[in-house]
Parts: C-alpha cells; sequence; structure tokens
C-alpha cells in the first residue's frame, strides 16, 4: 500500500468544488425545494479535509408528514399516467443526470470519501439502471389463466405511497433506484442518508420540472427520527430499504406497529470466498482483493470480507493476496489516481481498528494494515487490512465490520468450507474459486447466500437480481424486473362468461 497526502487534485478544482457547494441545498416536498419548517439544519462534513462541506435541512415530524402527504395527493393522478409515460419521464431525467454525472460524482467524493473514479462509476451504473427500468415498463403487465370456463385474468397496479431509505456508500446511485417505483406507478419519498445527502438533494433539483409536484420527495434528517417518522406515515403503503440489520429490524417494528405494510430490506453481509486448491493462484487472489471492495474501503455490505483458502495453496495465495494489497493506492478521493478513499467519518474508522484489535487480542495475525497511516492529517483513512490465523467462530469473523480490513482462514475440505461459510448470521454473497464444475456448482448451491459467483467476485450485471436471505435481507431481490413487479399489487379479475344465451 502507497499513502498519499495530495493536495493538488483539490487545488486544481477549487473553483468547481466552490461552485457546486455554493448552491442552497434543500429537501424537495410536494414540487417545492424548501428548508426545514423551522429552519433547522445540520452539517455535512467532507471525510479528507475535516472541512464543513454545507448545511443541509434537519427536517421536523411536520416535514415528513407533508412529504407523505404531497405523495399520496399526486397518487391518483400518477397512478392513472400510463406507464409509457412514466417511463418517458424517467428517460428524461435518467438524461439530465447523465448530463450533471461530473457534479453528482463530485459531490458524492466530497460527501462521503469514495475515489473519483468509484463516484463517476456510481453515476454510470445510476443511469443504466434508470433506462433498465424504463426498458421493462411494458413487462407490468398481468396474465390470463384458464382457471374454467370464465375468463380469469391479473392486473398490476400500483401499491401507494413508496418509501426508500439508503445508506452512504453509494448516495446517488441507491437515490436513482427510486425509478422502479416510480415507473410502478407509486409517488415516493427517499431519505438519503445523513453522512452523505448532497447529491440526493440535487437530484431532487434536477427532478422537479421533471415529474409532477408530489411524485417524487426528498426529506433529510440527522439521526433515526426522520426515517421512523416516516415509515409511520400512515400514507406510506410501502417501504424499501438498504442499510444495517439493527436499522432493518427496527424499520420493520415501526411498519408493523402502524399498519400492515410491504418491506423489504437489503442488509449486510459477512460473505465468503471459498479457494479450492486447484484455483488458479493469482487470478483468485486479485478476485479475493477486488471483492473485498478496498476501493470504497470496505465500505459495502457484499464484500467477500471472508477469504477461506484451501491449505495446501494457503500460503500461496495469501502471497498474492498480500502483493495486490502492497499495490492499492490510500489518498485524496478527487485525486484520479487513489484506489482507496476514505472511511465516510471518524466514528466508521474508529470502528474498524477496533476491530482489528479485537482480532490481534483474539489471537489473529496481523499481515498488512490495522492503522490510520502517519501524516495524512484529518482524513479517517483505514489501511487495508490483512488478518489472517481467523478462528471461524472469531468475532472479526462472525460480525460485519463495514471497513478495509480481509479475514483469512484456513480449510481442509469441502465440507469444512461449507460449514465455515455458513456458520455466520448472515447470507448475502459468497463465491467459488476453483476448476472442477461439479464442485462448483455443488458448493455453489450449498452456500446459504442469495448472490454467489463461480470463479468471480464483485461484479454486479443487468437485471441479474441482486438480494440475501438470513440477516441479509427479506423480500424482493433489487436492480432487476423482480424489483419493478414488487411495488405493484396483483388484482385478479374473473369474468363469467355465459356460454349460452338466456
Amino acid at each position: 500500500m502507497t499513502t498519499q497526502n495530495i493536495t493538488g487534485a483539490r487545488q486544481e478544482r477549487r473553483h468547481e468544488i466552490d461552485g457546486v457547494l455554493r448552491r442552497p441545498f434543500l429537501m424537495l416536498i410536494g414540487g417545492r425545494l424548501t428548508a426545514a419548517s423551522d429552519g433547522t439544519t445540520f452539517t455535512t462534513t467532507d471525510p479528507y479535509t475535516g472541512d464543513a462541506l454545507a448545511t443541509v435541512p434537519d427536517a421536523r415530524p411536520a416535514d415528513v408528514d407533508a412529504a407523505a402527504e404531497a405523495a399520496e395527493q399526486a397518487r391518483a393522478g400518477w397512478r392513472s399516467t400510463p406507464v409509457a409515460e412514466r417511463a418517458r419521464r424517467i428517460l428524461a431525467l435518467a438524461d439530465t443526470i447523465e448530463d450533471h454525472a461530473e457534479e453528482l460524482a463530485l459531490l458524492d467524493t466530497l460527501d462521503v470519501g469514495s475515489p473519483i473514479v468509484n463516484a463517476r462509476t456510481d453515476v454510470r451504473i445510476a443511469v443504466e439502471q434508470m433506462r433498465m427500468y424504463a426498458g421493462l415498463a411494458l413487462e407490468l403487465k398481468g396474465q390470463t389463466i384458464p382457471g374454467s370456463g370464465a375468463l380469469h385474468l391479473t392486473l398490476r397496479e400500483p401499491v401507494g405511497v413508496v418509501a426508500k431509505i439508503f445508506p452512504f456508500n453509494h448516495p446517488l446511485m441507491f437515490a436513482c433506484r427510486v425509478a422502479a417505483p416510480l415507473i410502478a406507478g407509486n409517488p415516493c419519498v427517499i431519505k438519503p442518508p445523513e453522512a452523505g445527502p448532497l447529491s440526493t438533494l440535487r437530484l431532487g433539483e434536477l427532478a422537479r420540472d421533471l415529474l409532477p409536484p408530489g411524485v417524487l420527495n426528498i426529506v433529510a434528517g440527522d439521526g433515526p427520527a426522520v426515517p421512523d417518522r416516516l415509515v409511520r406515515h400512515p400514507a406510506v403503503r410501502r417501504i424499501g430499504f438498504i442499510g444495517s440489520e439493527p436499522t432493518g429490524r427496527a424499520i420493520q417494528r415501526s411498519a408493523a406497529e402502524t399498519g400492515v405494510k410491504h418491506v423489504t430490506l437489503e442488509l449486510g453481509g459477512k460473505n465468503a470466498m471459498i479457494v479450492f486448491d486447484d484455483a488458479p493462484v493469482t487470478e483468485a487472489a486479485r478476485s479475493a482483493v477486488a471483492g473485498m471492495n478496498f476501493m470504497w474501503a470496505g465500505q459495502s455490505c457484499g464484500s467477500t470480507s471472508r477469504l477461506l483458502i484451501h491449505d495446501s495453496v494457503y500460503d500461496e495465495v495469501l502471497a498474492e493476496v498480500v502483493r495486490a494489497i502492497d499495490e492499492i493506492r490510500v489518498g485524496d478521493p478527487l485525486d484520479p489516481a487513489t484506489t482507496q478513499g476514505t472511511m465516510v467519518d471518524r466514528r466508521a474508522q474508529a470502528k474498524a481498528l477496533d476491530y482489528v484489535k479485537i482480532a490481534v487480542d483474539d489471537g489473529a495475525r496481523l499481515v498488512r494494515g490495522g492503522t490510520a497511516p502517519h501524516a495524512t492529517g484529518p482524513a479517517t483513512f483505514v489501511a487495508p487490512t490483512v488478518l489472517t490465523d481467523v478462528a471461524p467462530t472469531s468475532r472479526v469473523a462472525q460480525e460485519e465490520i463495514f471497513g478495509p480490513v480481509l479475514s483469512v482462514l484456513r480449510f481442509r475440505t469441502e465440507e469444512e468450507a461449507i460449514r465455515i461459510a455458513n456458520d455466520v448470521r448472515y447470507g448475502l454473497t459468497g463465491a467459488v474459486w476453483t476448476n472442477d464444475l461439479d464442485r462448483a456448482f455443488r458448493v455453489a448451491e450449498a452456500m446459504e447466500a442469495g448472490y454467489t459467483w463461480i470463479n468471480g467476485s464483485g461484479a454486479h450485471f443487468p437485471n441479474v437480481p441482486y438480494g440475501g436471505v438470513k440477516a441479509s435481507g427479506v423480500g424482493a431481490k433489487e436492480e432487476c424486473l423482480e424489483e419493478l413487479l414488487s411495488y405493484t399489487s396483483e388484482k385478479v379479475i374473473n369474468v363469467m362468461i355465459r356460454r349460452s344465451q338466456p
């Protein structure tokens, strides 16, 4: 690993940075850009410099209610809008986002410390996914069923007001997934992360003139009060959440206490990559590093943070992993050469470093990283970290760290590998590396994970369902037709046909 303390990239873009931060950041409620009703704000901070970036509205309960009520008022009109017209408006929004791609990427980089190269990728994926959902719009169709001599048919109808709540690691990309419920005919209220709200609030500005008032509403808030009020609002019928397991469970409780609501959760992971003795060593090792998502400082629920290596190739694979780790460039997220940025804030940095200490105290060996790199000033860096001799039952092997910490474990048999991989609360992703096709499918099928790779890691694909099992989530998969359909309800119509004249 090399550490940079680069200021040149920031100095070169000073005027541009000042320009994107100079505007007021406001919520979107009922087609109006607005501050909190009582003027309350909170401040977002650049995790690289420690400097304040912007003041953001801190919504009050009345603001959340106003957003939900605006969505409810827009429901009938948006529902009756032809699906092709709804898709056309989303395509227009996707074009507008693409036109402002660099500005939105810059906001995410400043706000959460994601390297600018990654932030640009997020914007590109966001636009591609919006266009994918628009292209799937005419799949919101029913069916006919030959259940009897009558005509039995089904229709897909919008569910009603949708609440979308998401985390800081991909703010703009997650915000743009609102395309799915919007195309399905549902007005939405979205709540961006307090640690990274700026790109979503800017999205509200861009969308205001492209969507009817109340169809898209955005409320910001610091802490749990805003999302709790939102999921409890009686107008909200459908909730889509991405984030941690504890927060997901809290949302389930709040929703259940106030109504019968459809809740889907995409939560955390403690995901395993299994490398067998016949796998190509260098390719598997580099895939392990890529799958750990060091480029986002490990702040990704799908990271394969447990690397299980067959005992006979353990040392060889580990050496290649370390070699790849040493190529990571930690530095200013605005520098295009940076391949790992900051943690989102001091609390996340401290949590990751605390887990490293816990692991070493439990007997793990620190091979790389485990520190905040020197001479980085206020930046919330954690060096890319590799721990070996990790016990399968230790905390570092069981609990989601959400930081750049890779735990390496040994196994001797296929059965042992599967047991270790499955012996966690979570079940989001998993990966298998082997040249034995029978074993590859056997192990992939045995892994308790919703999304797996054979001889790969990390990649998502258009219209391929993504989501987990166990404590990693519940409900419809995302990034696919299934997600679009999940924002509809199915109505059955039975037409009793008289076969003979009266």
